[in-house]
């Protein structure tokens, strides 16, 4: 059997209202444009969807990843999406799209991606999970756990095919460098790197074979940018069962409403909640943080689905944690640790304020 790509294309092209949600004219243009090169083979399938004023797009093709036709498509599809979200005087129309002309990848224009190639199983499961309000070292604590916490994930005690553990790309953001670690051997040295969120991220996940297991989008605009221009809302893959984790295995990390950097302007932690699609629209403080999940069966690079799979009351005592935390945290207003640390504000509009102040100091 061939093999397939799944990429996800992301981008902030106008928010309704505010930054909380996406305007329904704007995912049916998009629905349209995709179906209209599905038409002409350049797309197996589709499929379009939100997170708060995120526009997702999840497409399976035989092109490859970094493919430049599938990335011209899309940011076509981003200028087109950004026109409508224009004449609808959205919010931030367009703040993903950092430059003028399209220059042959999305990565490093403002858009987020992830994708992954490989040969489909008998069963193929996979999970695309979508964030808003966070950055992309949100997903840093659940790759942990899926892949190498056997306190979440039993099969890697008792699955022969898991025993061996895992290989973790980290990316170091600011020196643009991979290093590659493996699980269990390299744990501590992992754990290290990957706590400081903000500077270390997880970019993808292998078995020991070398198969593919998860990506993320690890694109950080504000440092493309040079300037703070919204949160880079990120995108995560993960596929599932038979030698890699189960679904639940998968899900199970985001019963904690663990910390993540982002929420109001980019410059507060906040809880990671997960929400079924219909809740995905941030609001309080522009947040909390949302995490969404949908399951798709690929079948020839067909999407079978998607289930919502946060749509679960499982998940409500997650939620109420999440708005607890947001009540206590809240209440520190601008002091640390509600606000980031000054060396992970140096791409918001901080800067500004205390250029203005700096002849004051003596």
């Amino acid at each position: 059997m061939a093999k397939i790509t799944i990429s996800v294309i992301k981008a902030d092209i106008g928010g309704y209202v505010g930054h909380s949600s996406m305007h329904p004219n704007i995912l049916t243009r998009a629905m349209q444009i995709l179906d209209d090169q599905k038409k002409k083979g350049l797309l197996i399938d589709f499929y379009v969807t939100h997170c708060g004023d995120d526009l997702e797009l999840l497409l399976s093709h035989n092109q490859g990843e970094n493919s430049g036709e599938i990335h011209k498509m899309a940011w076509d599809l981003f200028v087109e999406c950004t026109e409508v979200a224009k004449q609808l005087k959205l919010y931030g129309a367009g703040q993903d799209l950092l430059s003028d002309a399209f220059a042959g990848n999305v990565k490093g224009m403002g858009p987020g991606c992830a994708e992954m190639t490989f040969e489909e199983r008998e069963s193929e499961p996979i999970i695309i999970f979508a964030a808003d309000k966070t950055s992309p070292g949100a997903w840093n604590m659940p790759l942990y756990k899926i892949f190498a916490d056997p306190f979440n994930t039993i099969g890697l005690v008792i699955d022969p095919k898991m025993h061996d553990g895992f290989t973790f790309e980290v990316l170091d953001i600011f020196e643009n460098k991979i290093v590659k670690l493996n699980s269990p051997e390299d744990i501590y040295d992992l754990l290290c790197l990957i706590g400081a969120s903000e500077h270390y991220i997880i970019k993808s996940v292998y078995n020991k074979n070398g198969e593919i297991a998860a990506v993320t989008s690890t694109q950080k605009v504000n440092l493309i940018a040079g300037r703070y221009v919204g949160k880079d809302d990120p995108v995560m893959m993960v596929r599932c069962q038979s030698g890699l984790p189960a679904v639940g295995e998968v899900l199970e990390p985001f019963s904690l409403p663990y910390m993540v950097a982002g929420w109001m302007r980019g410059s507060h932690w906040g809880p990671f909640m997960p929400v079924s699609v219909k809740d995905a629209h941030p609001t309080r403080f522009d947040g909390p943080p949302r995490v969404i999940a949908l399951g798709f069966q690929l079948s020839q690079g067909t999407f079978i689905g998607p289930r919502d799979m946060f749509a679960d009351p499982s998940y409500d005592l997650a939620r109420q944690k999440a708005n607890e935390i947001a009540n206590y945290i809240r209440r520190h207003g601008p002091f640390e640790p509600q606000r980031l640390p000054l060396s992970d504000m140096e791409y918001t509009t901080l800067p500004q304020v205390l250029n203005k102040l700096k002849d004051r100091f003596k």
